[in-house]
């Protein structure tokens, strides 16, 4: 009577294994509803610098942003981690007064770009967490407004 109520009790186990099993691999093999696939932004990005600077002085940071799509992308932050903060700004002339501008948005049209410059659009990086050197590579954030983000490496260039 006792080995078939261990039969019994191990077919049970089995059976229970291979059931949870078979639960198991329909998840995994099931897409995830509440996570879609990351967007992919339409923005390709060239010529990404930083300007050295001594240590502990705010840094510019300069690209050209070419917007690849068919509708218009809007950056609307960045960030890394070798810095405090990142902070989208425009230089701007203001009759022989120039004054640099933090900026909430920059807007880039369908095939077209936005060349940041010395003069015009920058990130103004700030608090850097170690002093950089020319030839160095610093990752870079770009997140857009429909969700979308892109790491850049940006190089440090005297």
């Amino acid at each position: 009577m006792r080995s078939k109520l261990r039969y019994r009790a191990g077919t049970m186990c089995l059976r229970a294994a291979a059931a949870a099993a078979m639960v198991w691999v329909s998840l995994a093999h099931t897409p995830s509803v509440a996570s879609p696939p990351a967007k992919a932004p339409t923005i390709r990005v060239e010529e990404a610098w930083i300007r050295w600077l001594p240590a502990g002085v705010p840094a510019g940071g300069y690209a050209t942003l070419a917007n690849i799509g068919d509708r218009p992308v809007i950056l609307v932050a960045a960030s890394s981690p070798e810095f405090g903060e990142i902070s989208l700004h425009q230089t701007l002339d203001r009759g022989g007064t120039v004054d640099m501008v933090p900026v909430a948005k920059i807007s880039i049209n369908p095939h077209s770009s936005v060349n940041f410059a010395a003069m015009g659009y920058h990130f103004m990086l700030m608090q850097p967490s170690e002093s950089r050197k020319p030839g160095d590579q610093v990752p870079i954030t770009l997140r857009f407004a429909d969700g979308a983000s892109m790491v850049v490496p940006f190089e440090v260039r005297p």
